[in-house]
């Protein structure tokens, strides 16, 4: 596997292992949920972004990561 394909399965393996598919589909709507805010965030208008303390160059990069790219605190 590579780099984002191998980080997709290492977030996979710990919620399908739990014997339960209840944290596995948590995780999924938690990282869809996490899609959807990104790319809402790609449509803001400038003044809203400024209004956030985010730049336009920001709020793209921000949009362009992967879904299952999520916060620290998500994989503990």
């Amino acid at each position: 596997m590579k780099g984002s394909a191998m980080r997709l399965a290492a977030l996979i393996r710990p919620a399908l292992s739990a014997h339960s598919r209840r944290p596995f589909l948590q995780w999924l709507a938690q990282v869809l949920t996490l899609a959807r805010s990104r790319q809402a965030l790609s449509r803001l208008d400038d003044h809203l972004l400024r209004d956030i303390g985010l730049t336009r160059d920001q709020a793209e990069a921000e949009a362009r990561r992967r879904a299952w790219d999520v916060p620290l605190h998500w994989k503990l």
